[in-house]
């Protein structure tokens, strides 16, 4: 009877038509559910949810996992008919071999040959996701399922990317503001002015090389002609040292104010960054006490750089006192050194940012080209002296970046 042969042809064709119709609307309607999702900004697990269980129940996945970079490592979200035991073996090496859609069954590696074929997600040419399918029937329209699955998983790997790259882009301008409200207290820290007198001025340098630094100075003026200034160089940058400068601001200015002796305030100060740190961080610092009426220099020297004395023509270095502060819970030392200043006399501070300045021949700045420069310059005021050396720096560092954040304070007295 080929009439009926005939009918029972059209209504096999008509049959997979409907299979066809019927898997094409449930693709659909699983791509409008996943994009409504999306728009009402569901939860990335939320989303691996439903990843799953459309898969599962729409398009009738067997075997299913699905990868993401999290943290540095690739790590399954969700996964179908697999062991869990299997999910726990490293697949970092064996994922950078898969570019494009293919096969995988002669794969050897204990997870991936469960599957038959791997679908990679390329964003800006670098994988952002991996799913691996398997476990079809005979019976199965594999090529449309596979074009669903690479659909969908696109969709979903490029929105969960969308929302790491939004929560990153977040957290950029919070520290952003961090930084900002970091550097503004930064500012407020270092004195906007400085004291001078008949007898002696001081000018300063203060140039951070991140818009958050490590480096600080203050000076404190008496009524009775006593200044007493320092100059201090915080390990680390940006907040954690903004926040060490504070709490070190705070303590210097409040020990001064009670005219301790020199010895007191380092050791004072040292107990304080202690407290805080641990000994995770560390403060160089170079304070001094100069008394107008006697012309006598009191100073400690926390293993800073060691300020330069130019007086009479000669130069001396300033490197009595002790160890960094902060580095132990008590200074297992400390020297204070005194000088009677005559004649017109120079004190100049600086931290090591000034000599690691180099040139595009890789030369230092150097403390020889330093004190040449001193000695050069003496007969300058304070503040011309600084002009100077900044123009000096500039030429000589030519277009070499600036390695490390740069503070001068230069006292003259007379």
């Amino acid at each position: 009877m080929p009439e009926l042969q005939e009918i029972k042809r059209t209504l096999s064709r008509i049959e997979k038509l409907e299979r066809e119709v019927n898997l094409k609307q449930l693709q659909i309607n699983s791509l409008l559910a996943i994009t409504q999702a999306i728009n009402e900004n569901v939860s990335a697990d939320g989303l691996f949810n439903m990843y799953n269980s459309f898969l599962r129940w729409e398009i009738g996945i067997r075997k299913m996992a699905l990868f993401f970079k999290e943290t540095g490592k690739w790590e399954c979200m969700t996964w179908l008919g697999i062991s869990e035991d299997l999910l726990q073996t490293d697949l970092e090496l064996e994922l950078s071999k898969f570019r494009t859609t293919r096969g995988v069954e002669q794969s050897e590696h204990p997870l991936i040959k469960e599957f038959d074929l791997v679908i990679p997600v390329l964003h800006k040419d670098e994988p952002i996701a991996y799913t691996f399918i398997g476990g079809f029937a005979e019976d199965d329209d594999v090529y449309n399922k596979v074009q669903f699955v690479t659909t969908i998983t696109n969709v979903i790997a490029v929105a969960i990317e969308n929302k790491r790259l939004f929560k990153q882009q977040l957290r950029q301008e919070v520290l952003n503001r961090e930084v900002e409200v970091a550097a503004e207290i930064q500012r407020t820290l270092v004195p906007s002015g400085l004291p001078s007198g008949k007898n002696y001025e001081l000018s300063s340098i203060y140039k951070p090389h991140f818009a958050v630094g490590g480096d600080y100075y203050d000076v404190v003026e008496f009524p009775d002609d006593t200044i007493v200034f320092c100059i201090a160089d915080i390990t680390g940058k940006g907040i954690p040292a903004a926040l060490l400068m504070a709490n070190f601001q705070a303590n210097f200015h409040a020990l001064a104010a009670r005219r301790a002796a020199l010895e007191d305030i380092v050791h004072e100060l040292n107990e304080a960054v202690w407290r805080v740190t641990h000994g995770d961080r560390f403060i160089t610092l170079f304070l001094a006490r100069y008394e107008i009426a006697t012309r006598t220099l009191h100073y400690v020297n926390a293993g800073h750089a060691q300020p330069l004395l130019l007086m009479d023509g000669e130069i001396t270095l300033l490197k009595n006192g002790c160890t960094s502060l902060g580095w132990l819970p008590e200074l297992p030392f400390l020297e204070t050194g005194g000088v009677c200043l005559t004649g017109e006399a120079l004190i100049f501070m600086y931290t090591d940012g000034l000599t690691d300045v180099r040139n595009d021949e890789g030369d230092d700045f150097g403390e020889d080209k330093l004190t040449a420069f001193l000695k050069e310059n003496a007969h300058c005021n304070a503040k011309e002296m600084n002009t100077r050396l900044l123009q000096h720096i500039e030429k000589f560092r030519e277009r070499a970046p600036f390695p490390d954040d740069i503070t001068v304070l230069t006292c003259k007295v007379f």
